[in-house]
């Protein structure tokens, strides 16, 4: 381990983390410019082949930007496309992005360090930054915005040159060091562990943009939002903002070890997809009509009403009954497509019924900030269930790939073990460890406890692959 990295975890001062140089290599989880062909037709795309961890260049630092040492990292399913190479090679992004010349053109590298996640320590500014400084907790935004674009003085997303930061960006959070544009910082929340809060950012902000944020659905006290996926990433952070919200979450998922997690999230309505009769396939739109028709009718059993809202990532499988079970004059806001991006739906249901669909993505700063602040005061709790270390990125990926996670995975990156960060220990007892742990493995002690906790291996998990060096 370098020096710098070495007085960060000793807990060093800002003077004394300026006095360390910083290192021309770092350790990374990337993917590889020469592997982009190497799955071909094979109908397993394995990312533990793709995902390597390595050493990797350290790249130069502009005006705008601070150097993180990042102490944990969380997978999201960006992560997962980007090792499969889906829907399109992410070194396409990062030429696309280089063309502009200067400072971009730094992204275009034969590794892509990849990660959109990310809670550590500031270890440098560039010469333009105002409002950091070195020795600072931050977490780390995925959104990575031109604050010089007009249309990012209106909203962050509607700038032209928005991108997603370590995914359609070089130099992300799954590596013991970050380059970030320091507009993608917040404080982090100074009770929770380095695991807990690098799992807050990306989906928890993608979900207060889309039911909270003025572009959003913008839910109401009493509004009952049905939520697909809903103890993934952004599924567990939604019921909690419809729950805070004064709303009524009805929450899908597909196993009875899920219903359960739900429950301790605090989901109203539990609903097991297979009870309905809805597989792992996509409907057609007249069986997405027949599922409709079954899963209004639960809903309507169990809070009497249609709901207001349809909180929809999951995408092909599920949009068509979306569009259907939706109240007259509701809305379905949806942000990504794991299952599929081609949606099929009977639009007579949309346009006769006067129904909205909302495309949202990500979150703008502001939209974070807000986002944040309830983390702060407790409102929202990680969703955290399980951490690997660093050079299993692959195991941990393949978990995410596979559906077989629950809320979110998270990655120690520097940090040497779970339980490390909390800065507000007296916060964190008020708060209590049983509300910020809630899909945590209950098998294990809790990170809430301080101690290392090792991950826990699911069931029929391959042995992990150690990184291939770059």
């Amino acid at each position: 381990m370098d020096a710098l990295a070495e007085a960060v975890l000793a807990g060093a001062s800002p003077d004394e983390l300026v006095r360390e140089d910083v290192p021309g290599e770092y350790l990374a989880a990337h993917l590889h410019a020469e592997d982009v062909g190497m799955f071909g037709d094979a109908p397993d795309k394995d990312v533990r082949r793709s995902l390597r961890v390595g050493r990797v260049p350290m790249p130069e630092l502009a005006p705008d930007e601070a150097l993180v040492a990042v102490m944990a990292s969380s997978v999201n399913f960006n992560t997962v496309w980007s090792a499969t190479f889906e829907p399109l090679p992410t070194f396409d992004f990062l030429r696309r992005f280089a063309r502009q010349g200067g400072y971009a053109a730094r992204h275009d590298r034969p590794q892509h360090v990849l990660g959109s996640d990310g809670a550590g320590v500031v270890v440098r500014v560039g010469a333009g930054v105002r409002h950091w400084r070195v020795g600072d907790h931050v977490v780390v935004s995925p959104s990575y915005v031109d604050d010089q674009e007009p249309a990012t003085h209106s909203d962050g997303m509607l700038g032209a040159q928005q991108r997603v930061w370590g995914f359609e960006t070089n130099f992300g959070g799954l590596a013991h060091y970050a380059v970030v544009r320091v507009n993608q910082l917040v404080p982090k929340p100074a009770h929770l562990t380095w695991e807990e809060a690098a799992s807050v950012p990306l989906c928890a902000s993608t979900a207060y943009r889309m039911l909270v944020g003025d572009r959003g659905a913008r839910i109401r006290q009493g509004d009952i939002v049905l939520i697909w996926g809903a103890t993934g990433g952004l599924g567990a952070y939604a019921v909690q903002l419809v729950k805070a919200g004064g709303g009524i979450p009805v929450g899908v998922v597909g196993s009875e070890d899920k219903a359960r997690a739900l429950r301790r999230l605090g989901c109203d309505v539990v609903v097991n997809r297979q009870d309905i009769g809805l597989g792992r396939h996509i409907p057609s739109p007249e069986e997405a009509i027949v599922l409709g028709k079954r899963l209004g009718g639960r809903i309507r059993a169990e809070v009497g009403e249609d709901p207001h809202v349809v909180f929809d990532y999951v995408g092909a499988a599920t949009f068509g009954i979306s569009v259907f079970v939706v109240r007259k004059g509701g809305t379905v806001v949806t942000c990504g497509s794991s299952t599929g991006y081609q949606h099929q739906y009977d639009n007579r249901y949309l346009w006769m019924n006067l129904k909205r669909i909302i495309g949202s993505h990500a979150a703008n700063w502001q939209e974070l900030h807000e986002c944040n602040r309830l983390v702060q005061r407790g409102m929202l709790a990680p969703a955290l269930s399980t951490v690997y270390p660093l050079d299993e990125i692959g195991e941990a990926t393949r978990l995410v790939q596979d559906n077989r996670h629950t809320g979110k995975v998270g990655v120690l990156c520097l940090a040497p073990a779970a339980g490390l960060g909390v800065t507000d220990p007296a916060l964190r007892a008020r708060i209590g460890t049983d509300r910020l742990t809630p899909l945590w493995d209950t098998s294990r002690p809790a990170p809430a406890d301080g101690g290392p906790t090792p991950p826990a291996r699911p069931a029929g998990a391959r042995p992990p692959r150690r990184g291939v060096p770059a």
